[in-house]
């Protein structure tokens, strides 16, 4: 598995429907609202690294409020550990 931490900045008036509608994404495993430069932090968990941008774009990024994401793909995790 792949896992990415989206780092999303939303409208703060939609912040509340954002993560309720980010919650029923799938490829999405965890949502967080969080306090500092980004409104929510979601956790995507893919099997591979090309389902990454699909699951960002089509499902992310289409949600309304949303209005900027920054994603960080962790590294493979190494002979198994």
């Amino acid at each position: 598995m792949v896992k990415a931490f989206v780092l999303i900045v939303v409208d703060p008036a939609q912040t509340v429907d954002v993560y309720e509608k980010l919650r029923a994404v799938e490829g999405i495993s965890e949502v967080y609202q969080v306090m500092g430069p980004y409104d929510i932090v979601a956790v995507v968990e893919v099997p591979s690294l090309t389902d990454v941008p699909s699951v960002i774009s089509r499902n992310i990024r289409a949600i309304e409020g949303i209005e900027s994401t920054t994603t960080c793909v962790t590294f493979p995790e190494a002979n198994g550990r």
